[in-house]
């Protein structure tokens, strides 16, 4: 029997899940959604299911879906924020890097979920501890920046150029002498940051604590130990800008070295 708010988040990412990986591979109709945006049959279909878990464990909640908007209070204490596919792009033309996010924000705590459909593995966090269950097996989550991998969000737009891009990243000296690059522009990233397979993760953006894209990664790097700021140093629910995960505080602090002096985000 579902009880607790994690095991809600659980459960609703892997009926989300369930529906990705049992539409995956057809001829999907898409939505489009302006500036080269789209939604599929999949997105809308895995976010009926993942609100059907919610409505019926937690009916006086709100929700916010990335395909349905908001149901419910703006302004109230609970509130879910879910993206029913992150990743749309990689699943439509046949890629398997995406993932299925559900974040629930109660006042400051934040409880979520991150489920791989096709690895089969949920990434969760209680808003202290983060684990990875796989089957019906948790374990923690442990960050460690051994990899040298750095994921790097190169889509447009970049509201912070010129003062950061993220392929000047990529073109620092520093950054090639440290690290190597990896493009995977999905939540995946930020579990992987979490759970030690991926020293880092940066992205360009606005304020991404509210975000249904971003939300539940945020919150699983954060209660495994991760240091997480905007690329201005500022802390996502402070304002700050985009997104820099690391896996310790020496990456992060690598990192924003190489950002600093290009940096202008005003």
């Amino acid at each position: 029997m579902i009880t607790s708010d994690t095991d809600i988040a659980v459960a609703a990412a892997r009926a989300g899940a369930d529906v990705v990986r049992g539409l995956y591979g057809r001829r999907l109709a898409r939505i489009d959604k302006g500036a080269g945006d789209f939604a599929t049959e999949a997105d809308v279909a895995a976010e009926k299911a993942i609100l059907d878990v919610i409505r019926a464990a937690r009916p006086g909640d709100t929700v916010l879906g990335e395909e349905g908007g908001r149901r419910g209070a703006a302004d109230a204490a609970r509130q879910w924020l879910v993206d029913p596919l992150c990743g749309t792009l990689n699943y439509a033309v046949g890629n398997m890097l995406v993932a299925v996010n559900v974040a629930l924000r109660d006042g400051a705590a934040m409880t979520a979920a991150v489920a791989d459909p096709f690895g089969g593995e949920v990434f969760h966090t209680d808003g202290t501890h983060a684990w990875v269950r796989d089957g019906a097996v948790d374990a923690p989550l442990v960050p460690s920046p051994d990899t040298r991998l750095v994921d790097v969000n190169l889509d447009p737009p970049f509201p912070s150029a010129p003062g950061f891009r993220g392929v000047d990243l990529l073109a620092h000296p520093g950054f090639g002498a440290r690290f190597r690059p990896r493009v995977v522009s999905t939540t995946l990233a930020l579990a992987w940051v979490a759970a030690g397979r991926r020293a880092a993760y940066v992205t360009d953006g606005g304020d991404l604590s509210g975000s249904v894209h971003f939300a539940a990664g945020i919150a699983l790097c954060r209660a495994a130990g991760c240091v997480v700021t905007g690329v201005d140093g500022v802390a996502p629910e402070e304002g700050g800008r985009g997104l820099v995960a690391a896996a310790d505080a020496e990456t992060h602090e690598l990192l924003m070295s190489m950002i600093g002096p290009r940096r202008d985000c005003q």
